[in-house]
């Protein structure tokens, strides 16, 4: 009997440990939003020259998300499977995990999620559509075997600059962007950094960025891209300029490890009761069928 106490404590134990571990696994990003996202950086005349910068440099300890769902070693162009629609080269993602590995090397292995693609209007990342739905569809992928999201990164914007309606609404729409995102991932309070734009396709660029620089919510960061260096079209930032901003993103970051931000792995009260539950079950109908235990062993 005391074999079996001894034993199913260990189960218990045992069972704790490994949710607490989960947490300390991958720390997830999602990168989302246009273009600027997916990286144009080094594209001209919709061809990638091919050149990644040493601070976008493959490191063992960033991993990225494929369009198939499954991890695999970070390298740019990190959109190539997602925004396939055009061309992709240097976006701020691989600046932006190499730089926060610099600033924080104990933040473990990086996981980003890519899931920008270009010449998308804030209408069309409403809550039940395909862009957001394929979001959130690939972050609850990202989150198995454990990991934590420690935030989204969002750049986006520039289609919003043609009309003079979607302008106007564009802070509404994106704070209700911003509130759906956490609410279905229910991380309340998940640390969002947005892009204030560098350029836009229309002539309302002055009207989205007066939104974006307004907003004010619990853990969204603005951080303005303006003066960025842009390539021949005027309107996709330049490599080195992805660079910045991939650095400027990092700084932006907050390094609080005890963020209420948790993963689907997370050591919840009601996980923690249930594994209990569960064990404890198992140990009263063991207790109970304890005489027989020794008519079998006896019959052996």
């Amino acid at each position: 009997m005391i074999s079996l106490l001894f034993l199913y404590a260990y189960l218990f134990i045992f069972s704790t440990i490994e949710l607490s571990n989960a947490d300390t696994g991958k720390a997830i990003f999602l990168l989302a939003g246009q273009s600027n996202m997916a990286g144009r950086g080094g594209v001209v005349n919709d061809k990638w020259d091919g050149y990644i910068p040493p601070q976008s440099s493959p490191n063992t300890a960033i991993l990225r998300l494929s369009a198939d769902l499954n991890w695999q070693p970070a390298t740019e162009p990190l959109h190539r499977d997602i925004d396939y629609f055009r061309a992709c080269g240097v976006g701020p993602g691989m600046a932006f995990a190499n730089s926060l590995l610099t600033k924080d090397s104990g933040i473990g292995v990086i996981g980003l999620v890519p899931c920008a693609v270009g010449g998308t209007n804030i209408s069309e990342w409403v809550r039940g559509g395909h862009l957001y739905n394929q979001m959130i569809r690939r972050t609850q992928a990202a989150l198995e075997g454990g990991g934590t999201v420690k935030g989204l990164l969002w750049y986006q914007g520039e289609s919003d600059t043609v009309s003079r309606e979607d302008a106007e609404s564009y802070k509404r729409r994106s704070e209700r962007f911003f509130d759906h995102v956490r609410s279905d991932l229910l991380l309340p309070t998940l640390p969002i950094i947005q892009v204030a734009l560098a350029s836009g396709a229309g002539s309302y660029v002055e009207k989205v960025r007066e939104a974006q620089l307004g907003m004010w919510l619990v853990n969204l960061r603005t951080i303005d891209a303006k003066g960025l260096g842009l390539e021949p079209d005027g309107l996709h930032l330049t490599t080195p300029s992805q660079v910045t901003l991939g650095e400027m993103l990092a700084q932006a970051f907050p390094l609080d490890r005890h963020s209420p931000v948790t993963s689907k792995a997370a050591r919840t009260p009601y996980n923690f009761m249930t594994t209990f539950l569960k064990l404890f079950r198992v140990l009263i109908f063991s207790t109970l069928d304890y005489p027989n235990c020794f008519k079998r062993q006896a019959n052996t």
